[in-house]
């Protein structure tokens, strides 16, 4: 696909039709198996995949690291910020399979409800300054305010479509340390563009201002994903790294943390873990 050797829309062919030499009725084995797919692949695209080629192509399973959590109460380092799941660093390492969230929102979401529960009846209600409260809305409504006084302003679909193309392209599956360099440039660039944006229409109901206000956090982790992917100067899991494509045993002592910063960007750092379990490593060591 790199290569330019891909199906036409940039992916490969993936033909599972094979099943018909091995599997007496293989159609409806293969609809007993796949169901899903074999219905989205029938009414989005005509396509019968008990019989013929279907388009497919890379994507993101699951984020591999979030937000720092206590593995107990599942409180984060913003003191009352609870959360659980995808949005939190996890247990899976780099594993990306989404299969392995569902037993991950089971566990630790219920961790975070209880504790959120504890925690908001033992703790007295937090006053905000107004003063505050005026100046988070007043730049909430700036695109709507950009809309009235400048008629060369973009739309966010854009900057968000642009941003989304870039990360594929640049910071996808297989990464390489010069083309996650640029793509710090172009989020560079995207952050001015998103601070010019504009949105029309009312409050309510309006996709078009909820991406406009989204922007900043996606523009957030994309550059937490790169900067952390580049600091990674190994492969491990899904952490693939085509210009180190060796597992670094040294990565094992420490997780990467990526932090704001006193002068107001990005600082990554390396947190030290505590050794694995004897008996937890034989297990692991066993089963690779």
């Amino acid at each position: 696909m790199r290569e330019g050797r891909g199906s036409p829309h940039g992916g490969v062919f993936l033909d599972i039709s094979w099943i018909k030499s091995k599997v007496r009725n293989a159609p409806e084995h293969i609809k007993k198996k796949l169901p899903s797919m074999y219905h989205q692949f029938k009414q989005l695209a005509d396509i019968d995949i008990t019989a013929e080629p279907m388009e497919v192509g890379p994507t993101t399973h699951y984020a591999m690291g979030g937000i720092r959590v206590d593995g107990d109460t599942q409180m984060s380092t913003v003191r009352g910020l609870f959360a659980a799941g995808e949005s939190t660093a996890g247990l899976h390492g780099a594993n990306r399979l989404g299969g392995n969230s569902l037993s991950d929102l089971l566990v630790f979401g219920k961790r975070a409800g209880e504790y959120a529960a504890k925690f908001a009846a033992g703790t007295p209600p937090v006053s905000l300054q107004p003063e505050a409260v005026d100046i988070a809305a007043k730049a909430a409504l700036e695109p709507f305010e950009r809309a009235m006084t400048d008629n060369s302003a973009e739309g966010p679909y854009q900057v968000q479509r642009a941003l989304q193309e870039m990360m594929q392209e640049l910071v996808g599956i297989v990464r390489r340390e010069e083309e996650m360099a640029r793509a710090l440039d172009g989020i560079t660039a995207l952050k001015a563009r998103a601070a010019r944006v504009s949105v029309t229409g009312n409050r309510e109901y309006n996709p078009g201002w909820h991406t406009a206000l989204d922007l900043p956090n996606l523009l957030t982790v994309s550059e937490a994903v790169a900067r952390s992917a580049l600091a990674r100067r190994e492969s491990r899991g899904g952490h693939f790294r085509d210009d180190y494509p060796e597992k670094d045993p040294a990565y094992q002592g420490f997780n990467i943390v990526v932090a704001g910063s006193d002068t107001g960007g990005m600082a990554v750092t390396r947190a030290s873990i505590p050794p694995m379990r004897e008996d937890l490593k034989r297990i692991v060591e066993e089963n690779r």
